[in-house]
């Protein structure tokens, strides 16, 4: 380490949702902004915003591939990859390098450190952090350090060459095998996106189905269809890989067989980057499943240091990071014992951009009868309103959850076409607290739209 150390007000750790937290009501701050890897973090970079422009262009792929139904005859006769990547990071890459030159070359009161950072304890009223060349001393830290990629043992120690969400967008050229571990949301994506521009997607699955955290009956339905589109190998478990050269990587099961690919996309989940910041040092200990525990405020239980993102909050969504985000910024303007605002974890949604769309809200079916709530629920299908039958959808369904008497949402779970866009109006009745009644027959529904399939649902609930 070299030079004195920086003396700093406001330090935050991570360039994703914490790179907005100094705005004009900080302009007085002294602050560090710490980042060692891509300016912006997972959303820009890596996740939600360059994942769904490759999604967009397999949509496209796809709506070619089943344009027969219709009555037109498309054939989709190549996909020009390298042009795929360039549209994507032509943009991304920019937004990344403009984001960092802002903060680096615009703001005088911020120093940006490219560079890992750790906590060592306190010195005086203020919190040490170290790099490997040097120390900033703050006297408020924000923990907006993220997640990362985990990789399981047999592939990790293996040492064949494997990919993840970090690089597998940048592959120079479109693999002919892909073969994708994991059953979650970034392999339900990523299956669609190889699989729709002409990749053989083998997907891997320890479990007996796909998406297995939500909701039954859609993570049901949805293994069937995905099974009908690529080769799902559910209750498999891989216990060695061998790098195969030129021909790719072999994958040896449990049960002795092999599946051979061109590249291996790891996608088993992700893990919060705070066992990685020495927070033992400042008295904060990690909840069970590796998060900074905070308050509803985004307190940590270190005083003057807070937390937000997906480094603590149970929710790894961007809009929630937002949220949080714009939670704690207004709290430390306010101050540690100030009138603070509260995160609001009641209403979380989600989607999932494969194929067919997914998105959900509130409480599954399973969580709803464990709490012992007396529901009504309702299950309609696309092809059972008039847009669902224009896309002659027939796998699509909207279910709808209700609490008896008091017309009260627990949860909405729709599965097909425009899913993360139906949904909408039900996250908005559950926020503000109306009716499943009043928001059936309280307005208007535009007729042959398809937001009809939420409207029916409600309509056939028995409340």
């Amino acid at each position: 380490m070299t030079g004195a150390p920086q003396l700093v007000d406001l330090a935050v750790i991570g360039s994703g949702s914490g790179n907005s937290i100094p705005d004009e009501r900080l302009a007085d701050r002294s602050i560090a902004i710490f980042e060692e890897g891509v300016y912006g973090g997972t959303c820009l970079n890596v996740g939600c915003i360059p994942t769904k422009m490759f999604v967009y262009a397999a949509d496209v792929a796809a709506t070619v591939a089943e344009s027969a139904r219709y009555g037109v005859d498309g054939t989709l006769t190549g996909v020009r990859w390298s042009e795929i990547v360039d549209r994507v990071f032509s943009r991304i890459d920019p937004i990344s390098a403009g984001g960092k030159r802002y903060r680096v070359e615009d703001c005088e009161n911020i120093t940006v450190y490219d560079a890992h950072v750790r906590f060592d304890g306190r010195e005086g009223d203020r919190y040490r952090l170290v790099t490997d060349d040097a120390v900033v001393l703050a006297s408020e830290v924000v923990i907006a350090a993220g997640a990362r990629s985990m990789v399981p043992e047999p592939i990790a120690d293996s040492g064949v060459r494997y990919y993840t969400n970090n690089d597998v967008m940048r592959l120079p050229e479109l693999p002919g095998r892909v073969a994708i571990l994991g059953s979650g949301y970034i392999a339900a994506e990523f299956a669609h996106v190889f699989s729709s521009l002409g990749s053989q997607v083998t997907v891997i699955a320890r479990s007996g189905a796909l998406l297995r955290a939500m909701d039954a009956d859609v993570s049901s339905r949805f293994t069937q269809v995905a099974s009908e589109q690529w080769d799902v190998r559910l209750n498999e478990t891989i216990v060695g890989a061998l790098d195969l050269g030129a021909d790719g990587v072999r994958l040896s099961c449990a049960d002795g067989t092999h599946i051979d690919a061109d590249i291996l996309l790891v996608a088993t989940g992700r893990t919060p980057n705070g066992d990685r910041l020495n927070l033992d040092s400042i008295g904060i200990t990690l909840t069970e499943d590796g998060r900074v525990p905070t308050d509803v405020h985004g307190r940590t239980p270190a005083r003057g240091v807070w937390a937000l993102g997906d480094v603590s909050s149970p929710y790894q969504l961007k809009h929630v990071a937002n949220h949080e985000q714009r939670v704690v910024q207004h709290n430390l303007v306010a101050g540690w014992d100030g009138a603070l605002q509260s995160i609001d974890h009641r209403y979380v949604p989600f989607a999932v951009f494969t194929h067919p769309q997914i998105a959900s809200v509130g409480l599954t079916e399973e969580q709803v009868r464990e709490q012992g709530l007396d529901a009504t629920v309702k299950v309609q299908a696309y092809g059972d309103v008039a847009y669902g039958w224009a896309m002659e959808d027939t796998t699509g369904f909207c279910k709808v959850i209700a609490e008896r008497g008091t017309g009260r949402l627990l949860g909405v779970h729709i599965m097909g076409p425009q899913a993360s866009t139906v949904i909408q109006p039900a996250i908005q009745a559950m926020s503000f607290g109306l009716r499943a009644d009043a928001m059936a027959r309280g307005q208007y529904w535009i007729h042959p739209a398809m937001p009809e399939v939420l409207e029916n649902a409600l309509l056939g609930l028995e409340l």
